[in-house]
């Protein structure tokens, strides 16, 4: 199939797992375009079968705000146009999915007529916050339900997009996943800790866009905890809005010399495996990929009890769950497992074992191949 992918090309996990799974399909045999305003972070290094278009958009004087979406609609049906897409695929409902509407719209209007299906996948900020604003929810209900199919990335976010938008169309739920064979716990990292634990001191981490609903601060709190406990060391991976409080908060704890704020990381699986424990405080997580990532790595999930994260955790066996804002429940969890040898280890396996066998590349592409044959069965169909 020839696909193209359109999606934000920065550190958010809705361009993560958009890149990650034209990379798969990649080297599956499909044709992958990649048709965004900037080339995707984790798009690295040369492929045979990715192609990458930069959508441009022009300024002009009498725009205040220049029009992205219809720049990215016109680039869209060139590219379509030019290379034969079979479908695009979208991911995040604004402006994507609106895009990739009027892009079919121009392409069925053309001298070919021709047909060009789209796919939106929902990720959760679209639904949660976008859309919910009232000057944008008729435009994301619309151009949902005029997608060719709808994917969200957890059961909490189909029910969530079903009640909240009304929406007719059939929402399949298709997991976020993770490359089981890069994510992979590096048993000979120990010479890698020492660069952050010289004196063998346990590791968390923290993996996020820094964002106000990751509770980056919550984090903090939970780790000044342990410390007191256990001597420990923070790892700090991503950057955004809420650092400079993390870093003010660390230092007013008087933790500032085992707090390590890394920034942003292309080689995640490479600092997450040198973790013993994952911190994932947030506000609410439509799936909570930072987890699985760690789960792979086996590192232990101790995250927030929110949306989509006790589909992929349960709590006691495969991470622990505590609620939104209860950093005296997540420390404590952390000091008993961090204090436990064989509970570490233990939980840290049944988390590798989770990712393996619900979540690894090898179990959700298929199922995508599977839903974009279904939805190009259909369309053949209409026509």
């Amino acid at each position: 199939m020839k696909i193209g992918i359109t999606c934000y090309p920065t550190y958010g996990g809705s361009g993560v797992v958009a890149t990650e799974l034209g990379l798969e399909l990649a080297q599956r045999g499909h044709e992958i375009h990649f048709i965004t305003y900037a080339q995707p972070i984790r798009l690295t290094g040369p492929h045979p079968n990715i192609h990458y278009h930069e959508v441009e958009v022009s300024r002009y004087p009498l725009f205040d705000y220049p029009p992205y979406d219809l720049a990215l609609a016109t680039r869209m049906a060139e590219v379509a146009e030019l290379y034969d897409l079979d479908l695009l695929h979208v991911h995040y409902a604004i402006p994507h999915s609106v895009s990739a509407m009027l892009a079919r719209q121009m392409l069925a209007a053309g001298p070919k007529r021709r047909k060009l299906p789209f796919v939106t996948t929902l990720h959760g900020t679209d639904i949660t916050l976008v859309g919910q604003d009232r000057s944008y929810l008729p435009i994301t209900r619309y151009s949902i339900e005029q997608s060719d199919g709808v994917t969200a990335i957890s059961q909490y976010l189909r029910e969530r997009t079903l009640r909240e938008f009304d929406i007719k169309n059939n929402i399949q739920v298709i997991y976020n996943f993770v490359n089981c064979d890069v994510y992979v716990r590096d048993e000979g990292a120990a010479q890698r800790r020492l660069e952050y634990a010289p004196n063998g001191e346990r590791i968390l981490v923290h993996l996020s866009n820094f964002r106000p609903v990751k509770r980056i601060t919550d984090a903090v709190e939970v780790f000044d905890r342990v410390r007191k406990k256990i001597p420990a060391k923070l790892l700090l991976i991503g950057d955004g809005p809420d650092r400079s409080r993390a870093e003010w908060l660390a230092v007013q704890k008087g933790i500032h010399n085992d707090v390590h704020f890394l920034g942003k990381q292309d080689q995640v699986h490479e600092k997450l495996s040198l973790a013993d424990v994952l911190l994932l405080p947030s506000e609410l997580e439509s799936f909570g990929l930072a987890a699985l990532e760690a789960m792979a790595c086996k590192v232990v999930p101790i995250a927030t009890n929110v949306g989509g994260i006790p589909e992929m955790i349960e709590n006691g066996v495969s991470g622990y769950l505590a609620d939104v804002g209860d950093v005296d429940t997540m420390a404590r969890y952390a000091v008993e497992l961090l204090s436990d040898d064989a509970l570490l280890a233990k939980t840290a396996k049944a988390a590798r074992a989770v990712a393996q066998s619900r979540f690894c590349t090898s179990k959700i592409i298929p199922v995508y191949e599977d839903f974009y044959r279904r939805v190009l069965e259909r369309s053949a169909e209409r026509s």
